[in-house]
């Protein structure tokens, strides 16, 4: 049998480092592709090598928005996990132009890459949540664990109407309807995953990316932080590892699940507001208080129960699980975390 090969755009983030991480205990030989531009991404790499050696991992320093740059590499891949984007709604509102190149132009760029020069190849595409916008028109109602839908509560399902909010989300958006598209039109093998929080170990988030891990890491390292709203908007949130495993599902299910469109996340039973985070921390400095931010959905739980009948895949992680494995882990990489900030 081949040694699997798998290409992950962004493979040095922090989705991507997991993703890298688990084909590559797979025995699978694995490229990173990924323009370095974030803080961490050397020392992700850094930590893969350390645990696999070089022999399977492939680096290719590059950027996304290069047409024609992984026209070569695509043709040796069973798999590529496109993750490589412009990841903040605050970073896309202050540059509009930046977000549309690296998510949108950067998507067209991978797929036509893999059209022209390997159609066999399977394309899993990380989309978001932000896709259907602030979902006004819903009725929501707010109790002491946080927002919640008043008409849906198994949570958002792929049938909620689009409804692309804030640069951010037309990107992202615009990008998702291309892979699916390309399914459609062309034949490709893809696959789109809208995902909702995702949160773990290696993930050296800021305030406006990375929720969970830099609440954890602020109560750690005692650094002050501001919750934006009121601190009762809910998210579902899905340990990083389960989400790998769905990619993977998506790969091996390929032929019955090509050009489907997930909505990814905890599910009901894994949604957390800010507030409900903080009680969990102990953060020796309160939290300032500022206003909403565009885009921002009061609440947002996916319902995941089309992917869990269609790839037979469920979180296995829970709430207080994984919050304790990564409080764990940045006790552990104080040193580490406080020279990436």
């Amino acid at each position: 049998m081949d040694m699997m090969k798998v290409l992950i755009t962004g493979g040095a983030g922090f989705i991507g480092t997991h993703t890298a991480d688990y084909f590559l205990d797979k025995e699978s030989e694995v490229t990173i592709f990924d323009n370095f531009s974030r803080k961490g991404t050397w020392e992700n790499v850094a930590w893969l090598k350390k645990k696999y050696g070089d022999k399977k991992i492939k680096i290719i320093e590059g950027d996304i928005r290069t047409e024609g740059i992984l026209d070569r590499v695509v043709t040796e891949q069973n798999l590529v996990v496109h993750l490589a984007a412009q990841v903040a709604v605050t970073t896309s509102v202050k540059n509009p132009r930046e977000d549309f190149e690296i998510n949108a132009r950067g998507t067209l760029n991978l797929l036509e890459s893999v059209r022209i020069n390997s159609p066999e190849t399977t394309v899993i595409y990380a989309s978001t949540n932000k896709v259907y916008g602030e979902m006004k028109n819903l009725a929501i109602e707010k109790s002491e664990k946080g927002y919640r839908y008043v008409d849906y509560p198994q949570g958002m399902g792929e049938q909620q109407n689009l409804d692309f909010h804030s640069p951010y989300g037309c990107s992202k958006g615009a990008a998702e309807q291309y892979v699916h598209d390309y399914s459609k039109i062309y034949g490709l093998k893809t696959v789109v995953f809208r995902q909702s929080c995702i949160y773990g170990t290696r993930q050296f988030g800021i305030e406006d990316q990375g929720w969970i891990s830099w609440f954890t890491i602020a109560s750690i390292l005692n650094k002050p932080t501001t919750v934006y709203g009121d601190g009762y908007q809910v998210r579902d949130v899905l340990w990083v590892a389960d989400l790998v495993k769905a990619y993977d599902l998506a790969y091996k299910n390929i032929g019955t699940v090509s050009g489907k469109i997930y909505n990814i996340g905890g599910g009901v039973e894994n949604s957390l507001s800010v507030n409900g985070l903080l009680n969990k921390l102990d953060l020796k400095t309160k939290p300032a208080y500022s206003d909403w931010r565009p885009g921002d959905q009061k609440v947002y739980v996916s319902d995941t129960r089309r992917v869990r009948e269609e790839l037979g895949w469920k979180p296995e992680t829970s709430v207080d699980e994984g919050l304790a494995k990564l409080i764990s882990w940045t006790q552990e990489n104080k040193e580490l975390i406080a020279s990436v900030l």
